[in-house]
């Protein structure tokens, strides 16, 4: 039983096209990282929201920084998503208005800058967000064709939805130690590392999920007893119709996997047996996740946005990606390489 996270059992969906190579994250600014808002706040409220780029710095630093240094408690600290440490980022964050004065303090925080800010009635919360645009340099890859053929299939099928590395934390051992708290039901941490180490081993088991549906010839397809996301709004539904795989065909819609909790929809049948076989691997049961809400995820995601341009360092590449999604898929399909293997447990 393999709980620790190694990319390389993982299938690019993109096998037959080769690779640029490369490095990222020579340089923080190779890295870059826009956060796009769900909603821009209205001017007026009681709590403050505010745009920062950081370098060199985890969100989760950011937030110590302003409970230990700001005086704000926790629970009070808005964030719509965590970003990367080695990477220029730009991120929105929320805090009560009363700490509005105490907000120049993080003009001792090396490595942040405080953009603009503003009024808006209620807490940012995580997962507010459309999603993020990148713009990353490929130093060393000067094979601009080879990428192109590469998001152009990416285009038509979608990108793999593969959890990055950095889901996964230093050698990929998270999911171990998720899976004991999964099994006893108690260790060492607070509740946040808790819940951390359980959402690494289910992202595990749903990368795990991705991988089998590739080997068997079901990325593309929905199959009746399939839970169904809709890309353009959103929605999920349960497949009963087999010509619902003309939809998944056209990127209309995608199977989504299973964020293992106590409510979440659950697959039936055929689909359904895909998700017991890779519970089975490690001696699973859907009630050990009782502990966590649960969630469905798409297999895959539209790709947007793209844009290439060559330099004498390399190939720059832009693009949006939705939230929860990471930009490491997209890129080991780019590069055909393993890319991030060493990071924090920070997302992009």
């Amino acid at each position: 039983m393999d709980l620790v996270y190694r990319p390389e059992r993982y299938p690019f969906l993109t096998e037959g096209l080769p690779g640029v190579g490369g490095e990222i994250r020579v340089e923080p600014q190779d890295f870059q990282v826009e956060e796009v808002p769900a909603y821009s706040p209205l001017g007026e409220g009681e709590h403050l929201f505010f745009l920062l780029e950081k370098e060199g710095l985890t969100t989760r630093q950011v937030v110590e920084f302003l409970r230990d240094q700001v005086g704000v408690p926790e629970k009070e600290i808005g964030v719509a998503g965590l970003k990367d440490k080695h990477a220029r980022t730009r991120q929105w964050l929320s805090i009560p208005r009363k700490y509005e004065d105490a907000l120049c303090l993080l003009e001792n925080l090396r490595g942040v800058r405080l953009l603009t800010a503003d009024l808006h009635p209620h807490k940012l919360r995580t997962g507010h967000l459309k999603g993020n645009r990148f713009r990353i340099l490929i130093r060393g890859a000067h094979g601009r064709e080879r990428a192109e053929a590469i998001l152009k299939a990416l285009q038509a099928k979608g990108v793999p939805n593969y959890y990055g590395p950095q889901r996964f934390g230093l050698g990929g051992l998270n999911p171990v130690r998720g899976y004991r708290l999964v099994k006893e039901g108690k260790g060492r941490g607070s509740p946040w590392l808790k819940r951390f180490l359980i959402g690494s081993l289910q992202s595990l088991l749903f990368n795990d999920w991705v991988a089998l549906r590739m080997e068997r010839g079901l990325y593309e397809r929905v199959i009746p007893g399939d839970w169904a996301k809709k890309h353009a709004t959103g929605g999920e539904f349960l497949v009963e119709d087999p010509k619902e795989a003309e939809r998944a065909l056209r990127l209309e819609i995608s199977a989504t996997g299973p964020l293992f909790g106590k409510k979440y929809p659950e697959a039936q049948g055929e689909a359904r047996a895909l998700e017991d076989e890779v519970l089975a691997r490690y001696d699973l049961k859907r009630e050990e996740f009782r502990a966590r809400r649960g969630a469905r995820r798409p297999i895959r995601i539209p790709l947007s946005e793209w844009h290439l341009e060559e330099t004498p360092e390399g190939l720059w590449l832009a693009f949006f990606l939705p939230k929860g999604s990471y930009a490491t898929s997209l890129l080991r399909e780019v590069m055909k390489k393993e890319v991030d293997l060493q990071e924090e447990g920070e997302e992009a």
